[in-house]
């Protein structure tokens, strides 16, 4: 791991996330009891209350929401990672295991990530 940190720590144009020893659930209650204790000691306005602020509550504040998710080991489930980020990501699930993805098995998922239409939460005619 630290020698993938090493190589990539100049890299500017991804972000890669690894959650490791990450709860999103924890997350999620963490941010909630943050934003509570600032309602309760009037320190916050309930009505300031919105998905932008509580997202700024999170941990992973400063990690822009993924934009592909990628799901290996043919797993169809998301376990406790990034339940609020990934709102509008899209997902690429593959059979092949964590230790054996390769940089074929990425550019797999890059191109069918770029055959989507990406709507954030709108139909198709809406887009245009």
């Amino acid at each position: 791991m630290q020698e993938s940190i090493d190589l990539t720590k100049d890299n500017s144009e991804i972000t890669m996330v690894l959650a490791l020893n990450y709860s999103s659930r924890w997350e999620i209650v963490n941010a909630v009891k943050r934003i509570a204790t600032e309602a309760k000691n009037e320190s916050l306005d309930l009505n300031s209350i919105d998905a932008n602020l509580f997202s700024s509550y999170l941990t992973t504040s400063q990690i822009p929401d993924p934009e592909l998710l990628i799901r290996t080991s043919g797993e169809y489930r998301i376990s406790n990672f990034l339940l609020w980020q990934i709102a509008y990501s899209e997902f690429h699930f593959t059979d092949v295991l964590w230790p054996d993805f390769k940089r074929e098995d990425l550019f797999k998922a890059v191109l069918d990530y770029q055959s989507r239409e990406r709507r954030f939460g709108m139909v198709s005619e809406q887009l245009t």
